[in-house]
């Protein structure tokens, strides 16, 4: 089974990146989607992996990747910018890349 992981800063100072955190594991949480928070601001060996694996067109021009950033395993999905696209399209589930959980399976 694919995990997702969602790499997050416990420590950030941006109320924007708190809610942008809070949202998307939020979200995964209700749909029930197995996934693993990451916290770079105390983990830095996880911070440089997490910095080293986003596509470089994805990489803010002269600074560093903020948070939340997404990977199904290690494939990386996207940003919170890039989540939330993806909900507004109804394909969270295939830009997570994990299936679709039925209603009656999240219930039992």
């Amino acid at each position: 089974m694919v995990i997702v992981k969602v790499y997050v800063a416990s420590s950030s100072g941006s109320l924007a990146v708190k809610k942008q955190q809070q949202a998307v594991v939020g979200f995964l949480e209700a749909n029930g989607i197995e996934f693993q928070q990451v916290d770079i601001a105390m983990l830095e060996e996880q911070r440089l992996w997490m910095y080293r694996h986003i596509p470089c067109d994805k990489r803010p021009h002269g600074a560093n990747p903020l948070p939340p950033q997404i990977f199904s395993g290690d494939r990386y999905c996207g940003d919170y910018e890039d989540f939330f696209r993806s909900k507004e399209n109804n394909s969270v589930f295939a830009f997570l890349g994990v299936a679709a959980q039925d209603s009656d399976q999240q219930e039992s």
